[in-house]
């Protein structure tokens, strides 16, 4: 009888805690997601003053965007909408939208809020105020924070940490049965294993199709059941990859049984079955490259294939780890172990997939940061910095597997392979002595030709044990090292689940510069004046922008001493340019009613120039000020 430990017993525990680790580890890594595009201007501008009411409000973003009907809303001071209908892209530019406005709008500051939803599937939103005529108060609330920081929207990111969970355990165990052993098959913590990376995989995918429509659009959670807006989700980009993803799971249901059968008849695995694996694989990973990261940006038909290959090899790696350690830890009743020669085409795969994540991680780090700086001073750069860690310190953990995995595959003789996976029997094992040319006559007991069997491992100068034992301790320092190998393969997960719902280091940088280019730059000089009153010196604010050549709006406002609004009967303001003999140019400043401003002043020169203020503080007392401002040039 087998007298070895019997863990048989143990081994649904062990998977289960293993799972458990990896779906905690992963849920633990759960954060809300940074923006993926960036709003690089508008018109009209945020916080800009008009004359007369905009017919349309216009949106410009770093990328591509899709939007529903709500998805950009101008509001009244009274918090009234006044776009009567949805937003339209401006002539066929994805990366636009805009909205027409509604006869004619009473003067007032109005609010624009809008949420998008950009080229990798990210929802984004913002709001900024314009003015028509003159500031007011206005009513209009809209919401901040975080697209992310919702009901939906943390449900939406522990169902996506959840499907990356999945997907490694599917493609991981898959890969191990087919290329590494397949007998596997008909192991009960395997078949476990695979059957739970399909169901996480299905059900994280029902989940995030039901929830992508109050994702995009901010809803409440009971909105996911609306047919509307699950029919919407259909028809868009990252609903379409969901469905794709859940007919593949479905053909994997029917193929994982047919596998089960076969394997059951002994029928064998053969290199056919292997290569439907790897393109039914392909194509899964496929369904999360053509709608995230990799779908936007630059060098888009490149980035999607090596996507692909990135989160193959992250679940071949991890998946298959998490596989090997539960065979690791297992000796059923049938004494079977995994071979020797098993570990060692797992080794190898094994290096194959992390090599792959080395060279694929390093092209899609190039592609999202851009630069060396920005490894430090963004977000995303930070945590790849995190990651990059985390992929070292595997890299030891492999070598020091790939060690092990060397030793146990020296130590393993044809004989103790063979006996590994022959059931144990009752009775004490038998072992042939050869037995020379010439030897005497066989007693009784012996069969011709050889000598009297005896049990194994008895008798004096025996050695059956020792290399027994070393092997026993080859196999438990193996399983140390994938135990410490799988937990640091999980945090790389986490890492790189986590990068996926933040923004690009790149995209962030052009969004900044396109952002710095088209917001108006101001010039502001505040010039002390004496009131005509004894201790009594007040000041005057000019506002130019942009303080570029060309046309200028410019704003002045008039303080008292002690930091309140002054109403002065006049303020002329003239600009002359002394270098050039060029002025003096009168702004023709206008009372607003709280302050003076005019919207047409053209500065034909850059330079510095001389700004001559008069304000006049009673019917018959005026006090002029001079001061300075520079001028730039056009952008370009």
């Amino acid at each position: 009888m087998h007298t070895g430990p019997a863990r048989a017993v143990g081994t649904p525990l062990t998977a289960l805690a293993l799972v458990v680790a990896v779906f905690a580890l992963v849920l633990g890594g759960a954060g809300a997601a940074f923006a993926h595009a960036g709003l690089s201007g508008s018109d009209p501008a945020d916080g800009a003053v008009l004359k007369a009411a905009p017919q349309y409000v216009t949106l410009t973003f770093t990328e591509s965007v899709s939007f529903s009907e709500d998805s950009l809303r101008v509001l009244s001071p009274q918090n009234e909408r006044v776009n009567p209908r949805p937003a339209r892209h401006v002539d066929g530019k994805d990366n636009t939208a805009r909205v027409e406005l509604s006869g004619k709008l009473p003067q007032g500051t109005y609010t624009v809020a809008w949420r998008v939803v950009s080229a990798d599937g990210h929802p984004i939103s913002g709001a900024f105020v314009f003015s028509n005529g003159k500031p007011s108060e206005t009513a209009a609330v809209v919401a901040t924070g975080s697209p992310d920081d919702t009901a939906v929207g943390r449900l939406y990111g522990v169902f996506r940490y959840l499907a990356y969970s999945g997907l490694a355990l599917l493609v991981g165990a898959a890969a191990f049965v087919l290329v590494c052993w397949p007998e596997a098959a008909t192991v009960r913590p395997v078949r476990r294993l695979l059957v739970l990376g399909w169901v996480a995989l299905t059900a994280s995918t029902v989940a995030l199709l039901l929830l992508r429509g109050p994702y995009e659009t901010a809803g409440q959670l009971t909105s996911a059941f609306d047919p509307a807006q699950l029919g919407r989700t259909l028809t868009g980009r990252p609903g379409g990859a969901l469905v794709a993803r859940l007919v593949l799971l479905a053909a994997a249901a029917v193929s994982l049984r047919w596998v089960a059968r076969r394997t059951a008849d002994r029928t064998g695995l053969g290199g056919r079955l292997r290569w439907a694996g790897a393109l039914f694989a392909s194509a899964l990973a496929v369904t999360w490259a053509a709608a995230e990261h990799a779908s936007a940006g630059i060098q888009v038909a490149l980035a999607v294939p090596v996507a692909v290959l990135h989160l193959l090899a992250m679940g071949v790696w991890l998946g298959g780890l998490i596989t090997l350690l539960l065979l690791l830890r297992r000796r059923g009743s049938d004494g079977r172990e995994i071979p020797a020669s098993a570990i060692g085409r797992f080794s190898a795969l094994a290096f194959n997939a992390v090599a792959v994540l080395v060279a694929t991680g390093v092209y899609q780090s190039w592609r999202q940061v851009g630069s060396w700086e920005a490894l430090s001073t963004t977000s995303y750069g930070k945590t790849l910095l995190v990651k990059i860690a985390a992929v070292v310190l595997v890299l030891c953990a492999a070598s020091f597997s790939r060690r092990w995995t060397a030793r146990l595959g020296h130590e393993a003789s044809p004989a103790t392979a063979t006996a590994a996976l022959m059931p144990a029997v009752s009775a004490p094992e038998r072992v042939r002595v050869a037995q020379g040319v010439g030897a005497p006559t066989p007693a009784a007991g012996q069969e011709p030709g050889g000598a009297a069997e005896a049990p194994a491992g008895d008798g004096p100068g025996d050695t059956a044990e020792a290399p027994r034992f070393e092997a026993d301790a080859y196999r438990r320092g193996l399983r140390r090292m994938v135990t410490a190998e799988a937990v640091l393969g999980v945090v790389v997960l986490v890492v790189t689940t986590v990068l996926t719902g933040t923004q690009p280091s790149r995209a962030a940088g052009e969004r900044v510069a396109v952002a710095s280019a088209a917001e108006p730059q101001a010039q502001v000089v505040t010039v002390p004046f004496d009131m005509g009153t004894a201790n009594h010196q007040g000041t005057v604010q000019i506002t130019l922008t942009p303080g570029r050549v060309g046309e200028n709006t410019v704003e002045a406002v008039v303080y008292t001493p002690d930091g309140g609004l002054a109403t002065v009967p006049e303020l002329r303001l003239s600009l002359t340019q002394d270098a050039l003999g060029i002025g003096p140019l009168d702004a023709k400043l206008k009372n607003l009613k709280g302050y003076w401003a005019a919207y047409d002043l053209r500065l034909p020169m850059p330079g510095v120039w001389t700004l001559n203020i008069t304000v006049r503080t009673t019917d018959i007392d005026q006090v002029t000020v001079r001061d300075t401002v520079r001028i730039t040039s056009l952008p370009g």
